[in-house]
C-alpha cells in the first residue's frame, strides 16, 4: 500500500511528463475558464447631455417634481417678489402725481394763512366746491358742451384741410413756389387781429369762431407737415428709388411715414391753439362757453366760479393733449422705443 501512495509523487519528483488528460476533462477546463475569465471591458463612450438617461437630467426633474418644503420655498418667493419689484416702473401718471399735489396743498395752504389775499385767490377746497354746484346745476356741463363743440370742429377742419396742403407744398416745387408768397403774408397776420372781420362777415354766431379756430389751428400744421416732408433722410429716398418705386409708392411708404412725427407734433400744437384762441373768441361775442363763464363770473366777482372755468379749461386741454398722444403712438407703431 505504501508503494501504491507513494508512487505517483516519486514520478513527479522525478520530473516525468504527466499523462495526458482525457478529452473530456479539457472540455470541462475549458468551460470553467470561460466562466471564471473577466470579460473584457469596453471603453465607456460618452454620454450625450440630451439623453434622457443622464443622471443630471434624472436628478433635474426630481428637483423639480419634488415639492418644497416652506423652508425652502418663503426665501424663494421672497426673491421673486423682490426682482418683481425691481421690474415694475412706476406709471407716468404716479411719477408727475407728486407735483400736482404739492400745487393742490400750495394753493390751499397759502390763502389760509393769509399769504395771499382770500378774495381774489380762495382756497382750492372752495373753488372745488363752487366747480362741483356748478356741475350739479347743469350751468358747467353746458359752456363745457358749447366750448368743445366749437373747438374740435376748427381743429378737425384746420388737420382735414391743412395737412394735404402741407403735403402738397412740401413734395411738390410748383405748388410751393406759387403759394409761398400767399401763405408767407398770412402766417405773420395774428388771429386776434382779424377775428373783427370774421365777425364783421360772419357775424357774432357759431361760424364766426369756428372760422377763427379754423385759422388759429391751420399753421401749426401747416408749417410741421411741409417741413417733416422737406426733412426726410435724403439717402432713404435714394435708395427707394434705386428700388424701382415709384412716385406715388414713394410718398406713400418712404416720404409720408417718415414725417409723422414731426405732422403730429404740429397737431399737437394746434390743439392747444384751438382752446387757447377759442376763449378769447367766447369773450367778445358768446353767451355760452368756458370762456364765456370764466368773464360773466368775473364781471359778477364770483372768484370762485371763475377759478372753476379755469380748472375746467385746463382740464379739457390735457385730455385732448392725451387723446392727441394716443392716437400719435397709433400711426407710429413702426418707430422704435
Amino acid at each position: 500500500m505504501t508503494d501504491i501512495l507513494a508512487a505517483p509523487a516519486t514520478g513527479a519528483a522525478r520530473g516525468d511528463a504527466p499523462a495526458p488528460a482525457s478529452p473530456a476533462t479539457q472540455t470541462q477546463t475549458q468551460t470553467q475558464t470561460q466562466i471564471t475569465a473577466p470579460a473584457p471591458v469596453s471603453p465607456a463612450a460618452p454620454e450625450s447631455p440630451k439623453s434622457p438617461k443622464s443622471p443630471k437630467i434624472r436628478e433635474t426633474r426630481e428637483t423639480r417634481e419634488a415639492p418644497e418644503s416652506p423652508e425652502t420655498s418663503r426665501p424663494a418667493r421672497l426673491a421673486g417678489l423682490a426682482r418683481l419689484g425691481r421690474r415694475v416702473r412706476l406709471g407716468p401718471l404716479a411719477r408727475r402725481a407728486p407735483a400736482v399735489v404739492l400745487l393742490a396743498a400750495t394753493w390751499e395752504v397759502l390763502p389760509r394763512t393769509g399769504a395771499v389775499d382770500p378774495v381774489f385767490v380762495p382756497p382750492l377746497s372752495e373753488v372745488l366746491r363752487a366747480w362741483y354746484d356748478l356741475l350739479l346745476g347743469g350751468q358747467l356741463l353746458e359752456h363745457f358742451q358749447a366750448s368743445l363743440v366749437r373747438s374740435l370742429t376748427g381743429f378737425g377742419l384746420a388737420v382735414v384741410l391743412a395737412v394735404p396742403l402741407g403735403l402738397a407744398i412740401g413734395w411738390y416745387r410748383p405748388v410751393a413756389d406759387f403759394l409761398s408768397p400767399v401763405l408767407e403774408i398770412f402766417r405773420n397776420t395774428s388771429a386776434v387781429a382779424l377775428l373783427p372781420v370774421f365777425i364783421l362777415i360772419l357775424g357774432l354766431g357759431e361760424p364766426s369762431k369756428i372760422v377763427f379756430v379754423f385759422y388759429a389751428c391751420s399753421w401749426p400744421v401747416l408749417l410741421n407737415t411741409v417741413s417733416g416732408v422737406r426733412t426726410v433722410e435724403p439717402l432713404l429716398v435714394k435708395s427707394a428709388r434705386s428700388l424701382g418705386l415709384g412716385p406715388l409708392s414713394l410718398f406713400r411708404k418712404v416720404i409720408l411715414p417718415a414725417a409723422v412725427p414731426t405732422i403730429f407734433t404740429g397737431i399737437r400744437l394746434a390743439g392747444a391753439s384751438s382752446i387757447l384762441v377759442l376763449l378769447f373768441a367766447e369773450m367778445v361775442g358768446a353767451k355760452a362757453g368756458l370762456g364765456y363763464l370764466v368773464q360773466d363770473a368775473q364781471f359778477s366777482f364770483r372768484i370762485p366760479d371763475m377759478y372753476a372755468g379755469i380748472i375746467t379749461i385746463s382740464a379739457l386741454g390735457l385730455l385732448f393733449n392725451l387723446l392727441l398722444l394716443a392716437v400719435e403712438r397709433r400711426f407710429s407703431t413702426w418707430r422704435t422705443t
